[in-house]
């Protein structure tokens, strides 16, 4: 007696049938993007974009069309080499490839010149999603062309940028262009500190990236000198005392000064009520010599609970603060990572060594309005 095979579930044929005609509908679309190609590149070969007032036909078509730059530059691009990829779009119309493997296909055509074999790519593109055969493309045309493909390289290195500017805030609005060499390199440094660490990190990943790089800059063996210019009321948090200045930066809090002061290499600046200088402190950590090594060896990481940051990226953090009669001594300093040490400071944390020695976290202390006010 044949076993008896189970039927599909109502929501397995509904997910079937659903998968089918979203790849059905996908394919209209290639169909779609391949004739709007063509337009474009009939286009890019009139004066019309030019009477209009724009810059390229790019241009126009980003702007009219409502599409980003990139693709509005791969229609044109492929529209142009309609008659070098045949074979390449008779596999769009058969559903074999989508018009993304089409538009690598048509940069890798117009990279390698008369280099160019479609019949050994749109095998490969059968097989392969559009991110591999672009990585794949990128093989070939160094393959065929490295002499080509090392001068792209180098473009890529001159067109390098970076800025700086400062919001009316004091915020720093960071942007810019890294060859994917450079680019790489800075992502190797920062993925492995914007991973999430310890409790309570909900952060996005971009706030984490956003962390990862000032303490890329702040931490290690050899931290970033800031120039830190205060009131000695203001270095104590008392009241009525102004802002402390940071060199390249607008006015950061009392409690913003304290962590810096806590363990940063900083040159600080002492000045009285009447903004005499009273004293000029050497870049130097707070914490050094036998004293931060016995703490790295105690410590060994952040001791924030969960957070493996290593101790050449933590700070010496003084459970009492040296401002506040607080001492350099073992017993009173523990390792906090950059963020963890902003939590504590600046964010309202606190840390409390136990009986055990381990480090408990203390929430801020959230304040609820008053129900009688409301209901009276």
């Amino acid at each position: 007696m044949a076993p008896e095979v189970a039927s599909p579930t109502v929501e397995a044929r509904s997910g079937a049938r659903i998968a089918l005609e979203m790849i059905g509908v996908q394919q209209q679309i290639d169909r779609l993007q391949l004739h709007f190609s063509r337009l474009a590149a009939e286009f890019a070969a009139t004066e019309y974009w030019d009477d209009e007032g724009s810059v390229s036909a790019i241009d126009w078509i980003r702007f009219n069309c409502h599409m980003t730059s990139n693709a509005a530059a791969d229609r044109v691009a492929v529209g142009k080499r309609v008659d070098d990829l045949s074979r390449s779009i008779r596999a769009v119309y058969d559903g074999e490839i989508g018009f993304a493997h089409l538009a690598v296909m048509a940069r890798t055509a117009n990279a390698v010149g008369a280099r160019f074999d479609e019949s050994h790519l749109v095998e490969i593109a059968r097989a392969q999603s559009p991110g591999k055969f672009h990585f794949t493309c990128l093989h070939y045309r160094h393959a065929a062309d490295p002499q080509g493909y090392a001068q792209e390289q180098a473009q890529q290195v001159e067109n390098r940028r970076l800025s700086l500017s400062t919001w009316e805030d004091g915020s720093v609005l960071v942007n810019g262009v890294l060859d994917p060499v450079g680019g790489a390199t800075v992502r190797t440094a920062l993925e492995p500190l914007a991973r999430r660490c310890g409790e309570h990190d909900h952060r996005e990943r971009e706030q984490r990236l956003a962390d990862a790089l000032v303490e890329l800059a702040g931490g290690g063996e050899q931290p970033a000198h800031l120039q830190v210019t205060s009131s000695v009321e203001t270095l104590l948090g008392l009241a009525g005392a102004p802002a402390a200045e940071v060199e390249f930066s607008l006015p950061v809090s009392s409690r913003t000064v304290e962590r810096l002061a806590c363990d940063s290499a900083i040159t600080r600046v002492l000045l009285d009520q009447d903004s005499v200088v009273i004293d000029v402190g050497r870049a130097k950590r707070v914490v050094s010599g036998p004293a931060r090594r016995a703490l790295h060896a105690r410590d060994r990481h952040c001791t924030w609970p969960g957070c493996d940051r290593p101790a050449s990226w933590s700070a010496a953090h003084h459970v009492v603060h040296w401002t506040h009669g607080g001492t350099t001594d073992l017993d009173n300093l523990v390792l906090l990572c950059h963020r963890h040490h902003w939590m504590v400071h600046e964010g309202g944390w606190q840390l409390v060594r136990a009986d055990d020695d381990s480090i408990l976290t203390i929430p801020p202390t959230t304040k609820f309005g008053s129900m009688l006010s409301d209901t009276a």
